[in-house]
Parts: C-alpha cells; sequence; structure tokens
C-alpha cells in the first residue's frame, strides 16, 4: 500500500511574530521547552547553568541548576590569573567587564525580589478580602432573627436549586449536540453500496 505523502515539517521563518497573542504563546511553550532542555543537559553531563528571561512585559523567569545565584556567582568570582602575554589593558577591560556583569547581575535581583514580592502582597490581598466577606456574611447572619433566618435558609435552598436546574440544563444540550453529531457522523459514513436499490417502477411489480 503506498503511503501518503506528506510537506513534513514546515521551517518557522526567523523573524519576530506580529501578532502579539500569537507571540506571547509562542514565548510560554518556548521558556518552557528550554527549560527542559536545559534540565535535561544538566542532568546528562552533571553541569551547573542558569538561565535568565524576560518577557515582553518585562516579567523576569529564571531556571538554574542547583540555583540561579550560586551559577551567577561562580561566573562572576572566577579568579583566573592572566597569562604573562595579557597586557595590562587588557586585564583592565576584562575587570571593567566582570564590574558590568556584576552590576547587572545585582539589577536582576533585585528585579526578581521585585517580582516575589508583588506575588506575595497579590496572594496576600486576595486571601484578606476572602476573609473580609466572609466575615461580613457571618457578622450579617448574626444579626438576623428567626424569621430573617428561615427566610434566608429558603432563599439560599432555592439558589442550590436553580443552580441544579441550570447544570442539568447544560449537561442534557451538552449531551444532545454530542449526539446530533454522532448522528452526522454514522450518515456521512454510508457506503452507496450498502444502500438497497430500490426500482423506479416497483409499483409495477
Amino acid at each position: 500500500m503506498e503511503r501518503k505523502q506528506t510537506q513534513g515539517r514546515k521551517k518557522i521563518e526567523m523573524k519576530m511574530i506580529a501578532d502579539e497573542n500569537a507571540r506571547r504563546i509562542t514565548f510560554s511553550k518556548r521558556r518552557h521547552g528550554l527549560f527542559n532542555k536545559a534540565s535535561e543537559l544538566s542532568t546528562l553531563c552533571g553541569v551547573d547553568m542558569a538561565i535568565v528571561l524576560f518577557s515582553m512585559g518585562g516579567k523576569a523567569f529564571s531556571f538554574g541548576k542547583p540555583n540561579v545565584d550560586s551559577v551567577v556567582d561562580r561566573f562572576l568570582n572566577q579568579n583566573a590569573q592572566p597569562s604573562e602575554g595579557v597586557s595590562s589593558h587588557a586585564t583592565r577591560h576584562d575587570d571593567a567587564t566582570v564590574h558590568q556583569l556584576n552590576q547587572q547581575f545585582h539589577d536582576l535581583r533585585k528585579r526578581l525580589e521585585a517580582e516575589k514580592k508583588k506575588e506575595k502582597i497579590v496572594q496576600n490581598m486576595s486571601n484578606k478580602n476572602y476573609g473580609l466577606l466572609s466575615c461580613r456574611f457571618d457578622a450579617y447572619v448574626n444579626q438576623l432573627d428567626l424569621q430573617q433566618l428561615e427566610q434566608l435558609k429558603k432563599s439560599m435552598e432555592e439558589l442550590k436549586k436553580n443552580v441544579a436546574q441550570r447544570v442539568d440544563e447544560l449537561n442534557s444540550e451538552g449531551s444532545s449536540k454530542h449526539a446530533q453529531e454522532e448522528e452526522q457522523v454514522e450518515n456521512t459514513e454510508i457506503n452507496d453500496n450498502d444502500v438497497s436499490t430500490i426500482p423506479h417502477d416497483w409499483l409495477r411489480l
């Protein structure tokens, strides 16, 4: 049986993606893929490594084995002695480069710490809002008399009933739609040879 010829994987043109949403999705997928490959390389070869990426919005993402800080510290604090043939100008240039990298590393560390603090603040605010809402509801319930509590209970039971009814309706709609799709598929799969041919003059028989 002859195998169907396929075009294979198309080579992606190396230029910035024009669509912003597609660019964000590509960044997220490729970032995870890059980190996974780095982890595999570190495990297979037993090496330490650090990777730092910044998204289009300026958010920092990092990966390191054993961790980013230790790898960068090792890189910046290398005490390699210059050979006898290295000039003083080259030595000063290397010192300036190390100083620049060191400054960039400290700036990056500050940005990472700021991102962590921001995430912690958002989490605390979310927990606080939930707790505040719960306290307000408890305080509201404590102020109600027996008749009001009975009315509240009735309203909540009615709400629960309506929610359950709506869920059943959505499930029923989904099942009906799925059954229709299956019926359409079955109809399209019927072969002409499987259909009995009835003579157009069968009434004369």
